[in-house]
């Protein structure tokens, strides 16, 4: 036993003295990496409007009655989507660089543009109503201008919001951030104690997902309107989840909880914490100094990026399971921890002696990660809840996964702005 102690100890300062040498990225090499994913986007994600009963390709300027999206090889009207605006709006305001802007603009408009023909075009229809095609080679605007969820809806109107107040759109967008945020604050099912839940896979159930398809852009809002309503709301979402999800001793949180389960299974799935560490970062970003709530939300802020510095893997990045070192390493959650703590780190939530080396690691992790085509390797795909850890460590993984293109520019650019301000 004394052995394996002396091993144990040998290994823990040798890994440390590893991460003490860990060489810094420049902005040069950030932005290098950053612009590889931006070309590949460029052919992975454009908007291709379509003549919606044909399939044949047509111009925004001369619009069918039937508009639609041809199929690309990601969406670019969903939560991912959204995740991505985000992530390459902060790209071009770190950088200058304007072919971000370009990119969020050209896609963000032409949405508005077209969800506002189809209305125009179709003002009596409803969600079931709505105009389909028998081309199977098209996606429709059936869910930006009817919204059924809380993801698309969150993450889409959070990234709007931000373009919007970024001068993008000249407000054009304004109406589908509304109507967006219409269902995330009015239409979105809720426990009693209005905290948000869904019914599926099983009644009343809190997916930690949902921090972030809802906390930011109810921030937003509360920019947009001066309404504290929503700040409150959002502020309350976190304190509900928290008080659901932390789990005491480790102080990570589990993916999933539902209400007339007990025990409730408790999976500290990487992605779900990023959404969350995410989720509260973006919030006290924008949350007034004075709020009720802010010292509340800090100390869960601060707790949660302690946890997660804590159960980082040597490469510097994070696993599937975050306390399961036989799971994968996971890239999206791992580029979510590095923008969030980065973020903590650049507002003086969090100590720069000791989280710089975290960001830095992690970001070099990440960079091994970015292929020579501009794609991101090792994402996990869409994941629902599990009940048992076999069905975490057996997601897959897939370049086509969108979840980890966003969080990468997110992760780069306040790396970016991190760099900067350190000696």
């Amino acid at each position: 036993m004394a052995r394996v102690l002396i091993a144990s100890i040998v290994s823990l300062f040798a890994a440390s003295a590893s991460f003490a040498q860990t060489p810094a990225p420049t902005e040069e090499s950030i932005r290098a990496v950053m612009e590889r994913v931006h070309g590949y986007l460029l052919t992975a994600t454009p908007l291709r409007p379509i003549n919606g009963d044909t399939g044949a390709a047509v111009s925004l300027n001369n619009m069918p009655r039937n508009v639609a999206l041809a199929r690309t090889t990601m969406t670019i009207n969903t939560y991912e989507s959204g995740v991505m605006y985000s992530g390459i709006l902060r790209a071009w305001q770190a950088t200058g660089d304007t072919r971000y802007r370009t990119y969020v603009n050209d896609r963000l408009t032409g949405l508005a543009r077209m969800a506002a023909h189809m209305r125009t075009n179709y003002p009596t229809a409803t969600f079931d109503t709505y105009p389909t095609s028998t081309s199977g080679s098209l996606y429709t605007l059936r869910r930006m201008i009817f919204p059924q969820s809380l993801d698309d809806s969150g993450s889409m109107c959070f990234a709007m919001a931000r373009a919007h107040r970024a001068g993008i759109g000249s407000g054009s967008l304004r109406t589908w951030i509304d109507n967006y945020a219409d269902w995330v604050s009015n239409r979105q099912f809720r426990l009693p104690d209005r905290t948000f839940a869904r019914n599926t896979p099983m009644p009343n159930s809190l997916w930690l997902d949902d921090t972030y398809m809802s906390v930011p852009c109810l921030a937003q809002m509360g920019k947009i309107t001066g309404d504290n309503r929503y700040f409150d709301d959002a502020a309350k979402q976190i304190l509900s989840f928290y008080a659901r999800m932390h789990i005491q001793g480790g102080n990570l949180w589990r993916h999933g909880w539902v209400q007339e389960m007990d025990p409730h299974p408790t999976f500290h799935w990487g992605r779900a914490n990023g959404w969350a560490l995410m989720a509260t970062a973006e919030l006290l970003t924008e949350l007034p100094l004075d709020h009720p709530k802010r010292a509340a939300l800090l100390s869960i802020f601060v707790q949660h990026a302690n946890a997660v510095r804590r159960v980082q893997a040597p490469s510097g990045l994070w696993r599937q399971l975050l306390d399961r070192p036989d799971s994968y390493e996971e890239t999206s959650s791992s580029a979510m921890f590095v923008f969030a703590i980065s973020r903590g780190i650049r507002y003086g939530w969090l100590s720069n002696t000791t989280f710089r080396p975290v960001v830095i690691r992690g970001w070099n992790g990440l960079t091994t990660k970015v292929n020579a085509t501009g794609q991101v390797e090792g994402t996990c795909v869409g994941t629902g809840l599990g009940w048992d850890d076999t069905f975490y460590l057996n997601r897959p993984t897939s370049v086509d996964a969108a979840h980890g293109y966003g969080p990468i520019f997110l992760a780069g650019s306040d790396l970016i702005y991190l760099l900067r301000q350190m000696p």
